[in-house]
């Protein structure tokens, strides 16, 4: 059985998910045991994830729903730094609601899709075509929230008061966060 129908937990008393590093760019395998013959699911490009264990090139990473698995950990993308702890000085950028209302609004274009596809008023072909491109990222912890912004192809951090860029291309001064109340 493969670790998608029964996923890993992590270990007992584990605190909250603190991502170590992102999936490269084109996404990942993955294996249930250090074992190339216990093939899982692969994981999405950019996906933030924390490193419990490395055994020589292999990485057991933890995704925050909980789930777990076995990766190449060469590839894996070391974030440049942790999330800035409160108080703590940091490059900065304005809030993040620009990039929260472009997730809500592109999980709101895929919902609909889904619940047309589901209406039978949309074939398969056609939800495919509605649905390609849409990607967003966002990983809620209590008070904090990774966001993805696939303009700027760039991972944020957001204590809910500001907004801290984490992994990718380099925010612009135009872009990313910084934004308010624009939307693209």
């Amino acid at each position: 059985m493969n670790a998608a129908a029964h996923p890993s937990r992590p270990p007992s008393g584990a605190s909250g998910f603190e991502p170590t590093h992102l999936v490269p760019r084109e996404g990942m395998p993955t294996w249930s045991a250090p074992d190339p013959a216990e093939s899982s699911q692969p994981l999405p490009a950019r996906l933030p994830v924390r490193l419990l264990d490395r055994h020589g090139d292999w990485g057991h990473v933890l995704c925050s729903n909980g789930w777990s698995a076995w990766v190449d950990a060469r590839r894996l993308v070391l974030l440049p730094r942790k999330p800035p702890l409160a108080g703590e000085p940091g490059a900065r950028t304005a809030d993040a609601r620009p990039l929260l209302g472009r997730a809500e609004e592109t999980l709101g274009r895929y919902r609909h899709a889904v619940e047309e596809l589901a209406a039978g008023r949309l074939d398969a072909q056609t939800f495919q075509r509605t649905t390609q491109g849409l990607r967003i990222g966002v990983v809620v912890e209590g008070d904090a929230v990774w966001l993805y912004d696939q303009e700027g192809d760039c991972w944020y951090y957001c204590d809910g008061t500001a907004t801290s860029a984490l992994a990718g291309r380099a925010p612009s001064s135009s872009g990313g966060a910084g934004r308010s109340g624009e939307r693209r």
